[in-house]
């Protein structure tokens, strides 16, 4: 039987068109870390988050090799990495300024994780790979209303899509609603490391309501 994966199955959330839509997002748990600064800064805080989400999600993914049975697990594909970005006093982000990024680096958990079975696999993973994960949180989190689209291409050409999106949802009769627990969310569905930037996909939403 195939693996579970969220992209397919929630195309909705992760696989968007290329023109904006406006979308209600329901509650989901994620594993996330929280932190600041550049996120091409080599060795930064960015990186490191990133290998501290991907060494819980396959912890918690790989558990059926093990002695610990976690209920209602499913074999599944682990869901794209995600990112909350903001700046202070900055409605929506300045591409410009990636020095004063403050972001949430995220990996969407399957229903069956419980806070319990997060703790188990901080424990875990601490132990397996001597690292230290106390950084990674359980973060339930709600988006709601939001716009969002399809971009592809590099991300410093995100403003263009960005500006489409703007243009759609005024015409819609919505505006942005961003503040200090709503931002704006970006998707990572290719890997930087295997893809050329001009074919980068990523999902970009922002929170909106009606004015």
């Amino acid at each position: 039987m195939a693996a579970f994966d969220y992209k397919k199955e929630y195309k909705e959330f992760y696989l968007p068109p290329k023109k904006p839509q406006i979308i209600e997002i329901p509650a989901m748990n994620f594993l996330a870390v929280r932190g600041q600064g550049n996120p091409n800064e080599e060795g930064g805080a960015y990186k490191n988050a990133i290998g501290l989400l991907y060494g819980m999600a396959y912890t918690i993914k790989m558990s059926k090799m093990g002695n610990h049975r976690i209920e209602g697990y499913f074999d599944y594909v682990v869901p794209p990495l995600e990112g909350f970005w903001w700046q202070e006093g900055t409605q929506g982000v300045d591409y410009f300024r990636k020095e004063d990024f403050q972001w949430i680096s995220l990996i969407r958990l399957p229903e069956f994780v419980t806070e319990d079975e997060f703790e188990w696999a901080c424990r875990e993973a601490t132990v397996k790979k001597e690292m230290d994960f106390s950084k990674v949180e359980f973060l339930t989190y709600e988006e709601g209303l939001c716009v969002q689209c399809m971009h592809i291409g590099p991300y410093d050409e995100e403003p263009d899509t960005v500006r489409r999106m703007e243009e759609y949802i005024e015409e819609q009769g919505y505006e942005t609603d961003f503040s200090d627990c709503r931002f704006h969310h970006e998707i990572y569905l290719s890997d930087v490391r295997r893809c050329k930037p001009e074919n980068l996909k990523t999902v970009i939403r922002h929170p909106v309501r009606k004015k």
